[in-house]
């Protein structure tokens, strides 16, 4: 197989695979600079309402496939960090299913998504001190705001690889489930997801990441909306609620 991002649309969840199985799932150069191009077209469908991001098989991502980077290591470094902002920028739900090894840029995507659920066994790492190279500001301060200060260092201070155990107990991971049962949980949760809110959701999303000066925008766009007076009638008529936003 070529290693590639493919992409596929079920049930209103968008599903984004790493797949490069020679070489644990690792990106590419052409991985990292397709994933932008990738996600604009989901964002802008209305049939997408939220996405998960996976690696083929029993691996997530092992990091950067560093025999295809050919580029000077900053541009290296800039192939991965566009595709990392990319993704934190994906303006609906996103979700990284993880098994096995999420590594390096592996833990760069996962971090970059809103939230991770990971499979009891999987092993995390955010290696650039074993390489010496200075992790990206940007990606050091997302792995901050997400797991604290203490935590991010001893993961960048060290290179060492934690475990379900560890990464759940320092918020590095939101669940863990057992062998097996991963893809169903992400089913189940993706489910309750697209049921939800998108209003709700993109405006939570960009004022849980810090985003300033859309306060004003977020009230229009609830004003022009019909979801909150759609979400209080299906509450006291006891039945779901069928929200329309960005439909």
């Amino acid at each position: 197989m070529e290693p590639q991002l493919t992409v596929s649309v079920a049930d209103e969840v968008a599903t984004v695979v790493i797949a490069n199985p020679a070489k644990r799932n690792a990106m590419t150069a052409a991985m990292w600079r397709s994933l932008p191009g990738l996600l604009a077209p989901l964002a802008d469908d209305p049939a997408v309402r939220a996405l998960v991001l996976t690696g083929a098989g029993d691996t997530f991502c092992a990091g950067a496939d560093i025999s295809t980077l050919r580029e000077p290591g900053d541009e290296q470094q800039a192939l991965a960090v566009r595709a990392e902002e990319a993704l934190a920028a994906f303006p609906k739900p996103t979700l990284a299913a993880v098994r096995g090894w999420c590594v390096g840029g592996g833990s760069q995507l996962a971090a970059a998504c809103d939230l991770r659920f990971a499979e009891e066994g999987a092993r995390f790492g955010v290696t650039p001190a074993k390489l010496g190279i200075v992790y990206p500001a940007s990606s050091t301060r997302r792995l901050t705001a997400l797991v604290g200060p203490s935590a991010a260092k001893y993961l960048l201070f060290s290179g060492e690889f934690v475990d379900t155990e560890r990464a759940l107990r320092t918020g590095l991971v939101d669940e863990v489930h057992p062998a097996g049962e991963l893809d169903k949980r992400v089913a189940e949760f993706t489910r309750t997801l697209v049921s939800r809110s998108l209003l709700t959701q993109a405006a939570a999303k960009e004022f849980a990441d810090g985003r300033t000066g859309r306060e004003e925008h977020w009230t229009e766009q609830a004003r022009g909306s019909d979801d909150t007076a759609e979400g209080v009638a299906a509450f006291l008529e006891g039945r779901p609620a069928r929200f329309t936003y960005g439909r």
